[in-house]
Order: structure tokens, then sequence, then C-alpha cells
């Protein structure tokens, strides 16, 4: 027979030992949650530690990642490969115990956490995706996509406005096996809550339309249990209320803010010790305690079971269950190369002068024909962004989940954690669009997209003061920039329809890095390219014109900037310059290349004169041009005309570009 107050006690144990050994952390949490984790994770929670990754897994996502030591407290008593000589290198260098959650670094963990609400959002973006692939692939009698996502949250996941953003969505989809555990202590870190967050958060998420299941006590362990049943039977989105005492068994620091972010100190640990009758030395735990907590067994049982019908499946549905495999393991087709190829040969034939809007839209058109693991959306701005193609099915409330595009509404920043949270699941290539200034309300989830090391694909159109009339307010300046700074992301500014195809065609081959998709409003002119060039494209930067083995200035470019740079290009030449044109439209891949292509391309060091356009912040370019170079960007806020005008007043038309040229290598 199960002792739930023994396991309960050995997490409280374990986690306040590990904050303080640290000396520093967060041991509130884990004691006030730790009888929640336990039945959760006992009698609940679908998962085999043998083999964390087996895609019918319950998610588990803790969203409060402050408390990460209940997270690897769980991990390790119940048999993943987190031992506790891990567990004693909490927030040590290089530990797999860092200080919150982080994915793909410890065994077990689905998604990073820390900045709080997020995890809310990547679960709602999970739950999404478990719901699509179910509605794809399970036949009669063969659910082999039938899980919950499970989330643990705290007072400021809830107080984070990404919160309601994702919460009102969920409960418009009616993503009824997600599951939000609200760890309502009533404190956080400057004290009792109450102060600054009261709201009615029952008739808060009831108005979402989801389930509330309210004034559950977060230590009776039968209440916890019966909570769970009842969500898991509910056709909603469940959130279960839970009152607990943050710090549980810690007699001076209990439902006190000294419990939430500090260690409790040595004294207070050993009046902890006596209160919960816990007789053991730090990091001493019990075999009782292992032996009741393993999932090991029970894990490969559940797994074996799903192993066996998914063996019917595959027996009745070869062809579905090869798809199903390719997908969720992020494979692409294996003629992907030769439909790459084919899509850049019809973008060369067409040669259109449309905006790379439109071009980035022909491209979706063309890709999703071969990739039924295609998920769109927008946030608002579908008409806009053009990210809907033809045969796009459109997700409803009436819970359409035959679809691929969903409308996000205006939610930007939970449009974006939601591609993460659908990305990390499996089974999907998940992109969404809104203007590029708007990337602002979503950064830090771009930021997570790209320390987790996933591949969502964030689609910005409206790229410059191309925007024209709508004025300084949606007119990007220091965004493509400022995008550009967040390590491991790939960012293409296409100039024309081919460098589109490409850039669509780079990010969807990705695996471990977001791509920034930036395109403009206005139309650009097709740009003729031979062979070479084409291949080069992918390279990130390549030279488009070049009148001389030994260039004396080399003019660099991307997107709408680059007809500009190439009518220099044709002056220039007239003069008899020995000039080089490079067309740069992703500076980060073109970092990746080795050393001689990226020298070739860079003029090499006889190349005196350097110069960068683009319709932005100078910053990203210095690294090109040196300090001696010439940057013809922008450094101040936008203005509000028509975008000729705007584009004149700015310095940034033929004449003027030339004339600054002029006056530069003279």
């Amino acid at each position: 027979m199960i002792n739930f107050s023994l396991l309960a006690t050995a997490i409280r144990v374990l986690s306040m030992d590990a904050v303080e050994k640290a000396k520093s952390g967060h041991p509130g949490m884990p004691m006030g949650m730790a009888d929640i984790g336990t039945v959760l994770w006992k009698n609940h929670l679908q998962h085999n530690p043998l083999n964390p990754n087996w895609a019918n897994r319950d998610r588990f996502i803790l969203s409060n990642g402050h408390g990460s030591m209940l997270l690897y407290s769980l991990l390790h008593l119940s048999g993943y490969a987190l031992s506790l000589k891990e567990i004693e290198n909490f927030r040590q260098l290089n530990s797999k115990t860092p200080g919150h959650p982080e994915y793909q670094h410890t065994v077990g963990v689905e998604t990073s956490t820390g900045p709080l609400g997020q995890g809310i959002a990547n679960a709602v973006g999970m739950a999404l995706a478990e719901k699509l692939l179910a509605t794809t692939f399970n036949k009669p009698n063969l659910n082999i996509i039938n899980h919950y996502t499970y989330v643990f949250l705290g007072d400021g996941c809830l107080m984070e406005g990404i919160s309601h953003e994702a919460c009102s969505l969920a409960g418009t989809l009616k993503l009824n096996k997600l599951i939000l555990i609200y760890d309502d202590n009533g404190i956080s870190i400057d004290g009792h809550v109450i102060e600054w967050f009261n709201e009615d958060v029952i008739q808060r998420f009831k108005a979402y339309h989801w389930n509330v299941i309210a004034n559950i006590d977060g230590h009776n362990i039968e209440a916890i249990d019966n909570a769970i049943i009842q969500a898991k039977q509910s056709d909603k989105p469940s959130l279960i209320i839970c009152k607990t005492i943050i710090g549980k068994g810690s007699p001076n620091k209990s439902g006190k803010e000294d419990a939430h972010g500090a260690p409790l100190g040595k004294d207070e640990i050993e009046l902890v010790r006596k209160e919960l009758n816990w007789p053991f030395l730090p990091f001493e735990i019990p075999q009782e305690v292992y032996q009741q907590f393993d999932a090991k067994e029970q894990g490969k049982q559940i797994e074996n079971e799903w192993n066996i019908l998914f063996n019917k499946y595959s027996a009745t549905y070869p062809e579905l269950a090869k798809e199903f495999l390719r997908r969720i393991n992020h494979q692409l087709p294996s003629n992907w190369n030769e439909i790459v190829a084919n899509g850049i040969k019809k973008t060369t034939q067409a040669q259109e002068t449309i905006a790379t809007r439109k071009a980035s839209q022909n491209a979706i058109e063309y890709f999703a024909q071969f990739l039924p693991e295609l998920f769109g959306g927008s946030a608002d701005l579908t008409g806009s962004n053009l990210t809907r193609w033809s045969n796009a099915l459109s997700l409803n409330h009436e819970n359409n989940f035959n679809g691929n595009y969903l409308s996000y509404g205006v939610r930007e920043f939970a449009m974006t954690a939601m591609l993460n949270g659908i990305y990390l699941h499996g089974g999907f290539k998940p992109f969404g669009g809104t203007f590029l200034m708007f990337s602002e309300y979503a950064r830090n989830a771009i930021r997570m997209a790209s320390l987790m090391r996933i591949a969502p694909i964030f689609v910005y159109s409206h790229d410059s003061i191309g925007v024209g009339e709508d004025g300084p307010t949606h007119q990007p300046i220091e965004q493509i920039a400022t995008l550009r700074l967040i390590p491991n992301i790939n960012l293409w500014r296409p100039a024309d329809t081919t460098e589109s195809m490409v850039a669509w065609a780079d990010s969807l081959k990705q695996n471990h890095r977001p791509s920034c998709l930036v395109l403009s409003r206005q139309n650009l002119k097709y740009i003729e390219r031979n062979e070479e060039q084409i291949n080069n494209i992918a390279k990130g930067g390549y030279i488009l014109r070049c009148n001389s083995a030994q260039p004396e200035i080399l003019i660099m470019a991307t997107g709408s900037e680059l007809e500009l740079a190439l009518n220099a290009y044709d002056y220039l030449s007239a003069q008899h310059k020995l000039v080089q044109l490079v067309s740069m439209p992703s500076l980060e891949v073109f970092a990746q290349q080795d050393q001689d292509y990226k020298n070739k391309v860079l003029g090499g060091e006889q190349c005196k004169y350097k110069i960068a356009i683009e319709a932005g912040v100078n910053a990203p370019w210095y690294q090109y041009v040196g300090a001696n170079g010439l940057i013809l960007g922008i450094n101040s806020f936008g203005v509000s005309a028509k975008s000729a005008d705007v584009f004149d007043y700015f310095g940034l038309t033929t004449t003027k570009v030339i004339n600054k040229i002029k006056d530069y290598i003279n």
C-alpha cells in the first residue's frame, strides 16, 4: 500500500536539503506542492522513466519553474536517470539540476520554464497538438494518441498577461485534456498577494469557459485525487485550485514569504526534520520511498501496451503508421532536396515582382503539398501576413480539429509560446505570423525557442518604414537588429521571390534553431541570378554582382534595400569602379559558413570601401564594414507618410544612396 504522506515528506526534505546545500533556490513551493505532485505522479501520470520520450506519454509542465526541486525530486524518486548526486549538485555548474528546468538538459523535462506563465502557454500548444494528432491518426479502437497535459502553476503565472491570452484561447478551443493545478498559497516574494492580486480566479476561468474545481485542500490526498479524476472527465479544460501552505513542514517559515525564494537555514531545517518525523541525514532516502515511488515497471507496462496497440495499427494502416513516425520524429520527406529544387525552379521561371509577404505565401502554398505536418496561423493578421494557403482548413469553436490553420486572435505572446509547445509535442512544423513590430510582445517566447534549440517558424511581415502611413508606432527600426542578437536564431530578410523560397526551405529543414522570416509589405523587383548564385542563397550571403576579381568597393544589402544596392552597383560600374554587390538575406546563416567562403563574399583584404544598406539601425553591420565603413540605415523612429515619401525622407532612394556612396569613396 502506498504511503503518500511518506513520499510527500521525502520530496519536502529532499527539496529543502538541495536548496540549503546550494545556498540558493526556492524551497517553499516544492514543500507546499509535495502532496499534489505525489498524487499526480503516482495515481495519474502516464509515463515511462525508462523511455521518457515515448509518443503517447502524458506531458507534465512545471510553469512555476522556480520550484524546480519539486520536479527534480519527482524525476529522481520515480526512476528517471537523474541521480542523487545530481540532486546534491542542485544549481551548480554543469549539473543536470539547474535553477529552472531546462529542456534537453535534464531527462524528463518537457519544456524550459522560469519566465512565469509561458509554461501554461506551452502546455496549451501541447494539448492542441495532442488533439490535432488524435483527430488525424486515431481510428476506431486504435487510439494511438490519447494523453493528457498537466501543468503546475502559481500566483505569478496567473498574474502574467500571457496566462490570460493562452487560457482564453484554450477555453474557446475546448482543450479538455489540458489540466492546470493551481498552487493557491497566497504568497509571492513580496509577501501576501492579496495586496496586489485579489481577482476572482474562479470566475475568471469560468468566463474562459473552463471547468473549475475549487477549494481543494492541497494537502488532502483523497481530495486531490478526486479532483484530478473529475477534471479528466470534463469536456472542457480544467483548473484545479488547491489551497496550500508554502513551505509546509517548516515551523517558523511556512505560510510566509520567508519560505519562497531563500534557503530555510540550518536551524530551521533541523526543526523541519523533527516536525515531519524524518530521522535521516541530508540526501539519505530510505529504500521504502524508492520502492513505493518507482514508476519504471508500471511505465514499461504502459508503453508495452501502447506498442501492442501501435503494432495493430501498423498492420491495419501501414502508411498512416509510417507517416505518424515520420512526423513525430520531425523528419522531412525522403525527397526533400528534390522538392526544394523544384520550388526554386518555379520561382525563377515565374520571375514575379511581388511583396515578399506574397512570395512567402507562395512558398507556403508550395511546401504545404508535401508537408501535412505544416500547421499555420496568425495573430489576427492573416490577410496582411498572408500566412494562409488555399487548402488550409481553419480550426473553429465547433472543434474542427481536422484543421491546419488557427486564428490566434490578438495574442502575439501566447501564439509564440503555443508554437513552442506544438513543436515540443512533436508531429508538426508550426508557424505563426504577425507584424514585425509586434514581435516585441512575443520576444521572451522567441528567446525561449532559441534557448531550447527548437524550430518553430515566426513570420513577420511589414518589415520596415515601407509600412508608410501607419507611422512610427508600426514602422520597425530596431526590431531586426534585436532579433539578430538572440543566440541560436536564424533571421531571414529575403529580397525577392527566389530568396523567399530558399528562406522557407531552410526554415523548414531546421530542427534545432527557430527561424524568423522578415517580409515586405511593398512589391520588390525580381532579381536575375545564375545557378551558382541561387545555390549560394542558402549560405545566408552571396555575391550577386561583381565586375572585378579584386574589388575595391563592397556593397551589402538585405530585403527591399537590395534593389537600391543593385542600382548603385550599376551606376558605379558604369563609372569604371571595381565593385562587388552582396545580398545578405541571413546574417546568422552566413556566419555559420567557413572562413574562406566568408572572405570571398566580403571582398578580401584589398576591398577598401565597405557599404551596408538596410532600413533599420546600423548596429548589426559594423561587424562587416568596420569602423571606417558606410552604413546607410535609420537610427531614429519613423514618420507617418506614404511609403515612397518615407524612404525619401530617410535618404533611401537610388539618387540619394548613390550620392552618399560617392561622397564616401571620394
